[in-house]
């Protein structure tokens, strides 16, 4: 069962399209001020291409019952080298906003040829990673850096992956983070790391619940806690930003497809409004499962997402001014 999404592309002029509350937590705001001079050590986009949202579901016979709702969610039809070129345009609209706000944006090659960064290994991009978004949700991400910088490399906190390979990415990630120190250190230079995760699904974790079950929306978001930016300082100091609100952006970006086998017996309806919404059949849905798939309109997939990532930047541009 196909549904086409009706929702037109529906971003604000001015500020970021940011859900209620607190947009960003900031940690060491003092170690910002006075920073007129900045290299770019890390800058990596995530995409989400497969995730899977679980619930107890709760109310009326299911509650009574302890059924459970999982969803699962597919992206189909993004290639490589359009998240290349999303996380190009973003790394370019980045380094752009920076400089407008008067300051100073180094070579990264200089930063990863150092002798700073000797013992830093960077990883092919793009990385990918199964990762845990929350308590009852995970997810398949590939990372991609941009073609300008050297390497792709990580810092402490920027994933919360499963497996050996995010236990290894996570201890290199350390050392990256000294290597930035000591480099800061040396050359009198702050180094920004910049992570964001897209998830194109716009689920907002662990799930926009009804009595029904999971709500699963096409939209796509820069997700909170997941996306920040850090600075390292020449006094070795270590300030974050961290997006608490997701980025959101809404359009015609894919046609979902509920791909559940059986899918018969599981009726999906109430595809609407802002949130294209996939709910359940009522209350006898024990241990009920779904799988989604959303295949992309590539150019209105690749505008979104270079329009949602460019708003995430004014967010935290913006913030890193102020505190300057």
């Amino acid at each position: 069962m196909k549904f086409g999404l009706i929702c037109g592309l529906a971003v604000l002029a001015g500020s970021p399209a940011l859900a209620a509350g607190e947009a960003i937590k900031v940690s060491a705001a003092a170690a910002v001020k006075g920073t007129t001079s900045v290299v770019v050590g890390v800058f990596n986009v995530g995409f989400i291409f497969e995730s899977v949202d679980n619930t107890k579901a709760t109310g009326g016979l299911v509650g009574a019952f302890g059924g459970a709702t999982r969803a699962k969610s597919q992206l189909k039809g993004v290639t490589p080298e359009m998240m290349q070129a999303i996380t190009d345009a973003a790394y370019a609209d980045f380094r752009g906003q920076v400089e407008a706000r008067g300051v100073t944006v180094g070579d990264p090659a200089v930063l990863y040829g150092h002798a700073s960064f000797a013992k830093v290994k960077p990883v092919a991009s793009p990385y990918e990673v199964s990762v845990h978004i929350d308590k009852k949700a995970t997810g398949k991400v590939e990372y991609y850096k941009p073609s300008a910088l050297p390497g792709l490399v990580m810092l402490p906190g920027d994933i919360q992956g499963t497996g050996l390979s995010s236990m290894g990415m996570q201890m290199a990630a350390g050392m990256t983070q000294y290597a930035m120190s000591e480099y800061a250190k040396a050359t009198g230079q702050a180094v920004i790391g910049l992570t964001y995760l897209i998830d194109f699904s716009n689920v907002k974790r662990p799930g926009a619940f009804s009595m029904a079950g999971l709500s699963v929306s096409s939209g796509m978001s820069v997700s909170p806690d997941f996306s920040k930016l850090s600075l390292v300082t020449p006094s070795g100091k270590l300030a974050q930003l961290v997006l608490k609100q997701p980025v959101i952006v809404e359009g015609d970006f894919a046609t979902m497809d509920d791909a559940t086998q059986d899918a018969g017996l599981q009726t999906a309806a109430n595809i609407a409004g802002r949130v294209a919404a996939a709910l359940g059949a009522g209350g006898m849905m024990f241990g009920k499962s779904r799988t989604f798939e959303f295949a992309v309109k590539p150019d209105n997939y690749t505008a979104g997402a270079v329009k949602v990532t460019s708003l995430a930047n004014t967010t935290l541009v913006d913030q890193l001014a102020a505190l300057r």
